[in-house]
């Protein structure tokens, strides 16, 4: 008989393990799935345009045709985070995205502007997408230099807004000589690395089955 209560706190345990194990994994970011028709906007500077390959090499494209949807481009190269901004809100009326992919920063660092300011435009821009309904997965890009470092605000950001965020596959392609068409761009290789990324991170997060 005094073996019933052993076996009941037995039985306690397993299951809170359970329920812990299971909130830990719904912890993670998640994204409406992506019906058929929708949109998905690729918002950025070069690294998104695709610059050093050609159009249907760059990101976007590659990742509209491992998804089977339509991904827009909408890289406007040597843009800074304050422009972004700015330009974010008419896109969104235009294209009505189910889904922005967010990539900037980068030109912020190269003209060495106020990394505060850059973090607060991404801020803003994530706040914008959120109150309008709209899915958001933010990719960290790093400051040229030593180790490529990507700054922590980004993964910040993504935590705070509970957002997906792809923080390293920027840093390891421009770490790569092979995967770069000059010092700071990706070549062809370089972005269907990215596209592929892109899409496990879609996946993982629901967006894909």
């Amino acid at each position: 008989m005094k073996a019933k209560p052993v076996l009941i706190r037995l039985v306690v345990l397993i299951a809170l393990g359970v329920l812990l194990l299971g909130a830990g994994c719904s912890s993670s970011p998640q994204l409406t799935p992506l019906t058929p028709d929708a949109v998905v906007v690729a918002f950025g500077d070069s690294l998104t345009a695709g610059t050093g390959a050609d159009p249907d090499s760059s990101y976007p494209a590659v990742l509209s045709r491992l998804i089977g949807r339509r991904v827009v481009n909408a890289g406007v190269p040597g843009e800074v985070t304050a422009a972004g901004l700015a330009r974010l809100p008419q896109l969104l009326e235009q294209e009505q995205p189910a889904l922005v992919l967010l990539c900037l920063g980068g030109n912020d660092f190269l003209q060495r502007l106020d990394p505060a300011k850059a973090e607060q435009h991404l801020r803003a821009m994530v706040g914008l997408l959120r109150e309008r309904g709209i899915g958001v997965v933010l990719i960290g890009v790093p400051r040229l230099g030593l180790g490529l470092e990507v700054p922590g605000w980004y993964d910040d950001i993504a935590r705070e807004a509970g957002i997906p965020y792809e923080g390293k596959v920027l840093a390891r392609i421009l770490a790569d000589r092979s995967l770069k068409s000059d010092t700071i761009h990706p070549n062809a290789a370089g972005y269907q690395q990215m596209a592929e990324a892109l899409a496990v991170r879609l996946r993982k997060a629901g967006a894909l089955p």
